[in-house]
């Protein structure tokens, strides 16, 4: 059983292909060029290495939302590509939540956040119990600030993601991690299988362009 995890929420790629539950080959990336060339050779690759072709895959997982329209849209369309086409099982994780899991054996709150523009972040905020990763607060469009405020309750809360360095000086009393993306986190938060032609991405806000639309409309 082979698996390909696909994580193209924010301007990082990652890209993992596992064997049962073990990693065989994984790859994450800063480099800041379009996903829609990254992606695909990316993928080509890790077949190449693990010497299995595309019809071997049984299960792809990909990160949800929210993030990057244009990279949320690359990574969900090829996923349900590929399991249309191949016929394998899709699963959707919240790319939070994926952010979230990269950060193990931790006691402190974790606040995933990526970086939605103006001030605003999406962000979720989570906890390890017992070994579940458990949502305290659900993933959001929110002002940083007000972020803040709500998490104000926690001692120990650490800030998650590369957009924590956009945001330096609104977070400067908190612990940060820069972290990248790892798609291989995703596998054990993956739940149940989607149905390929209703699975969308978890957007959270409408696009500008949606929202000038709708402003003409009223």
């Amino acid at each position: 059983m082979y698996s390909l995890l696909i994580d193209s929420a924010n301007q990082p790629l990652s890209v993992a292909l596992m064997k049962e539950e073990q990693v065989i080959v994984s790859y994450s990336s800063m480099i800041k060029q379009n996903h829609s060339v990254q992606l695909m050779p990316h993928i080509q690759k890790l077949l190449e290495t693990a010497s299995i072709t595309p019809q071997d895959l049984t299960d792809i997982v990909v990160a949800q939302g929210p993030g990057s329209y244009t990279g949320l849209r690359i990574g969900v369309t090829v996923a349900k590509t590929l399991a249309y086409t191949l016929k394998t099982h899709l699963y959707g994780v919240s790319s939070l939540k994926a952010l979230a899991a990269t950060i193990t054996h931790c006691e402190n709150i974790l606040v995933p956040i990526i970086n939605a523009r103006r001030g605003y972040v999406y962000a979720g905020v989570y906890r390890w119990n017992n070994g579940i990763l458990e949502q305290i607060i659900e993933d959001q469009y929110i002002l940083l600030e007000t972020l803040i405020s709500h998490i104000a309750m926690y001692k120990k809360v650490l800030f998650i993601g590369q957009d924590v360095q956009h945001f330096k000086e609104t977070l400067q009393e908190f612990d940060v991690d820069p972290v990248l993306p790892r798609a291989e986190v995703m596998w054990q938060h993956r739940g149940e299988p989607q149905n390929v032609h209703r699975f969308v991405p978890q957007y959270l806000k409408l696009s500008e362009a949606e929202q000038n639309w709708l402003k003409q409309q009223n």
